[in-house]
């Protein structure tokens, strides 16, 4: 199976994916720019395409990062994998963002049984989740997604750039305090899932928070 993944919750990435290449990577890449994300993904994903020799007709899925994440940055990846799904008539599955942060974690060498993953949501504020690591296993979710303040997270090991933004208030790890949400890990956990029989999420975005763009209400009348 081939899976292009596309996150943009955080910097914008895509990845391919498959079950048939070497430690399962085709290709991928990511910026570091967090407001980017239209000028750079389309581009990134033909020359990602074109560096893999591979065309549209050759994937099998598309799984994009829902979030959480900022409106603008996450729309652009949803609207871009949905865009894609439609034209390649290809089926498009979701996965939560944190998940890319997390299976990291579980793959470095001293990843506890249980911890949290934290990314900037600005406002002084995290999106955050709690995972639960058995030997072999997958992160499981257990908790969340949450928005919320940094003090007032479970006293667990966190990782992420949301955990490095607030080292006073969190039990920050050194080592990932500055990583974000990848595709290219985000493909990796969802080509594992499917391969264990399990089952993703749908393309609709966890926003977590109302808009701060609001519809005008009528006009007051002078008189």
């Amino acid at each position: 199976m081939l899976i292009l993944a596309i996150d943009t919750s955080a910097v914008a990435s895509a990845a391919l994916v498959s079950d048939d290449a070497l430690e399962g990577v085709v290709g991928n890449f990511s910026t570091e720019d967090t407001k980017s994300h239209a000028e750079v993904l389309a581009p990134g994903i033909e020359r990602l395409l074109a560096d893999a020799g591979v065309t549209g007709a050759d994937i099998d899925a598309i799984v994009v990062g829902v979030g959480p994440g900022p409106f603008t940055g996450l729309r652009s990846g949803i609207a871009t994998a949905r865009t894609l799904a439609f034209v390649w008539n290809t089926p498009l599955h979701g996965m939560m963002s944190l998940d890319a942060v997390a299976l990291e974690v579980a793959e470095s060498t001293e990843a506890p049984a249980e911890f949290l993953v934290a990314t900037d949501a600005r406002r002084k504020e995290v999106y955050w989740a709690r995972y639960t690591l058995a030997a072999g296993q997958l992160p499981k979710l257990t908790d969340g997604p949450h928005v919320g303040f940094a003090a007032d997270l479970p006293d667990l090991p966190a990782y992420g750039a949301g955990a490095g933004l607030y080292p006073d208030d969190v039990r920050a790890d050194p080592d990932f305090s500055t990583e974000q949400p990848d595709a290219l890990y985000l493909g990796q956990f969802a080509l594992a899932r499917l391969a264990a029989g399990g089952q993703l999420l749908d393309s609709t975005p966890l926003y977590l928070r109302e808009s701060d763009a609001q519809v005008p209400g009528p006009r007051k009348r002078a008189l």
